[in-house]
């Protein structure tokens, strides 16, 4: 990947004030491309920007892109558009009692239907490129896979991002490749109560025997963008330690 030429890449990375998000902008920057950085902080997102390449920030979009009409608001002033990057999302415990809606709701719209809008706004940019190769990547998680007993509408709206990855593969081929990563249990702000509360447990469940790292994560991320992943599209890329053998 390094010999490519990143320099005319322009990516779009939600959650990129922090965890996986962050971890993408340092790895693309490092390769040269440019990013633009979306998130709710903005204080975190300037932390994470001041970490960059002074031309490699594009632009910094603090704002909250679950609310209606805001990804399409941003996209339309992007002039040109390699990727887009979706790690943005919420993970709260619920259960089935009736005050539980309020979580289900909150998390499809910032988990699955932010991820609708975000795609529909980005594809004619992406699609504008006259070409084929442009890229979207979104976070899936092994709870689509596995289920978590006390994050339903989590697991529910992981399941939805998997969906939507391998429809729009096809809606959008051959323009713009579209792939999703499971992450696992990831040594982040997002888990941390998981972790302190079951950590020993869980870890016994791992193949390898540890939580994974934001930067193993965007590693696959940025080989998904990369030249590398040409042939690559409508795929769900597990990043677990094993937990998911298939």
């Amino acid at each position: 990947m390094a010999t490519e030429t990143w320099s005319d890449r322009a990516i779009a990375i939600t959650g990129a004030a922090g965890g996986i998000g962050a971890a993408c902008a340092r790895q693309l920057d490092a390769l040269g491309a440019s990013v633009i950085l979306m998130d709710r902080d903005e204080a975190a997102l300037q932390r994470v920007a001041a970490t960059l390449r002074p031309d490699g920030v594009r632009r910094i979009v603090a704002a909250d892109l679950s609310e209606p009409g805001a990804c399409r608001e941003v996209f339309d002033s992007i002039d040109e558009l390699y990727g887009l990057i979706h790690m943005a999302g919420i993970y709260q415990t619920d259960d089935l009692a009736p005050e539980s809606r309020a979580v289900w709701d909150r998390t499809m719209a910032v988990n699955l239907d932010m991820a609708f809008d975000l795609a529909s706004a980005a594809a004619p940019r992406l699609c504008d490129r006259g070409g084929r190769g442009a890229r979207i990547v979104m976070a899936a998680s092994l709870a689509y896979r596995r289920g978590s007993f006390d994050h339903l509408a989590y697991s529910a709206s992981k399941g939805g991002i998997a969906g939507l990855t391998r429809a729009l593969s096809r809606r959008l081929a051959p323009q713009v490749l579209v792939n999703a990563v499971a992450p696992g249990i990831i040594d982040t702000a997002m888990p941390a109560q998981l972790i302190a509360a079951r950590g020993d447990a869980v870890r016994r469940e791992i193949p390898l025997g540890r939580w994974g790292t934001a930067d193993e994560v965007a590693g696959t991320v940025v080989f998904l963008c990369s030249d590398a992943a040409s042939y690559i599209t409508g795929q769900i890329i597990n990043i677990d330690g094993g937990m998911i053998n298939g």
